[in-house]
């Protein structure tokens, strides 16, 4: 998949547009700027706000006096249809810019066995623009703690419908293993931003 850049300097609901995968991806707001000497990752979910469960999760490299790049796009869902960030365990993942949608990647695991199994990513707990607090969010899919498909729903991708979530972020099996191989190969992000 061949790299684009996209601007970083933050400006409060500026229209910027970039081509990545070879599609214009048009959006409200901007990556945030790069403060480290050096490269690092990150994850960057833009929130769809027509359609919530065809959102986009990206992985960026950040590098000093330069623009950041996308190393890799995914198609990703969150929340269960309601964009009210407040709604715990049915609306989509708090934040609408990088000031309030910065969130602290904890863990990742391949093996996670749980209410939800297999390849995750635990974020940060995250307080409401109404002061509830949410917990337990993760970037996730559906499968078995080993990671292979199982027979039951929550460990089986069945297509679109899968892409809706109790708030948590969702990608499909391969996508969520194809973001596990570049982030080792490249470096693993240690925050997640979220705007719409």
């Amino acid at each position: 998949m061949s790299t684009h850049r996209l601007r970083t300097r933050i400006a409060p609901l500026a229209l910027t547009t970039a081509l990545v995968g070879g599609l214009a991806v048009t959006t409200t707001a901007t990556a945030p700027d790069a403060h480290a000497a050096g490269s690092s990752y990150y994850l960057y979910f833009k929130k769809n706000t027509s359609n919530p469960v065809n959102s986009k999760l990206y992985l960026m490299k950040s590098i000093a006096n330069a623009k950041d790049k996308v190393v890799a796009k995914y198609r990703a869902g969150s929340g269960n249809g309601s964009q009210n960030e407040c709604a715990t365990n049915k609306g989509w993942l708090p934040g609408t810019n990088t000031k309030n949608g910065k969130y602290k990647i904890e863990f990742h695991r391949t093996n996670f066995d749980g209410i939800i199994n297999g390849y995750v990513i635990k974020l940060s707990d995250k307080k409401c623009s109404k002061g509830t607090k949410r917990t337990e969010l993760f970037v996730h899919s559906e499968m078995k703690p080993n990671g292979k498909q199982g027979t039951i729903e929550s460990e089986r991708w069945d297509g679109t419908r899968d892409y809706y979530s109790n708030g948590c972020i969702k990608l499909k099996p391969a996508d969520i293993k194809d973001l596990f191989a570049k982030a080792k190969r490249y470096g693993w992000p240690k925050t997640l931003y979220v705007v719409k």
